[in-house]
């Protein structure tokens, strides 16, 4: 959904995954109707109410290349700006899924459980530290893993957006849908994102989009909303890829 302050998201080519709404029959709502009146305040209020609410619990599921899955499973702070989540990368070709332990915040990434770290600091001469904190990526290259982080953030804001924005025919109804036992009505726009939201609490539960040179949707699930309180590792616990960048290219970030 188009964001105010943050320019990330209208750079992302969002591609709805259309969903099957009400049967036919005179008078019936159809999947592809433009949203009521009610509709369009619920959908100007989503990234609002996240922040509101102050955070949740969030599951992101990426898929990419042939058969390979980036799954971010972990918590967001929406009105800190920070965030803390599991990274596994799980590849159909019989090698062991990759696990890393993340931070994330608008203008930082922290990585910990790095294969090969503990010993490239002790080539470097550094002391032991369990995590690596380097600037979050926002060019057009940016590893998936920050786009990802990226995302996550950007599905808040500080005020509602103007109901008018979302009606009229570039803003459907797409029908209703369980999403982890919960009901929700999906909607839709014609520049490619799509969203579920609670059908009674009005909260933003998923959010569906296609990344740009990407061939499968990804999917931001919330749940779980409410304040969170996540602090980054200490500067102790951290080298500084900035200022080492020979870790960085030694360990693959």
């Amino acid at each position: 959904m188009p964001p105010r302050r943050r320019p990330q998201l209208p750079a992302l080519a969002l591609v709805l995954a259309l969903l099957t709404g009400c049967s036919g029959g005179d008078g019936e709502r159809q999947a592809g109707d433009a949203v009521t009146a009610a509709e369009a305040d619920v959908l100007a209020q989503l990234l609002a109410r996240n922040q509101e609410e102050g955070g949740a619990d969030v599951v992101v599921t990426a898929p990419y290349g042939e058969d390979t899955v980036l799954t971010l499973t972990g918590e967001v702070d929406f009105t800190g700006e920070v965030g803390r989540a599991q990274a596994v990368t799980a590849y159909g070709d019989g090698r062991p899924d990759d696990t890393r332990t993340l931070f994330f915040t608008p203008e930082a990434v922290w990585f910990g459980d790095v294969p090969g770290l503990g010993a490239a600091l002790t080539a470097a001469g550094l002391p032991e530290a369990p995590y690596v904190r380097r600037p979050l990526a926002t060019g057009e290259e940016s590893p998936l893993t920050d786009v990802l982080v990226r995302l996550v953030l950007n599905l808040s804001a500080e005020e509602a957006d103007d109901p008018g924005a979302f009606r009229g025919e570039d803003y459907t109804w797409q029908g209703e849908r369980s999403v982890d036992g919960d009901l929700t009505a999906v909607y839709a726009s014609d520049s490619g994102w799509s969203v579920a939201v609670d059908s009674s609490s009005d909260l933003l539960v998923q959010f569906l989009t296609r990344l740009p040179g990407q061939d499968h949707d990804v999917t931001v699930t919330l749940s779980d909303h409410g304040p969170r309180q996540i602090e980054v590792p200490v500067a102790e616990q951290t080298v500084d890829a900035a200022a080492h960048p020979e870790i960085t290219e030694t360990i693959g970030l």
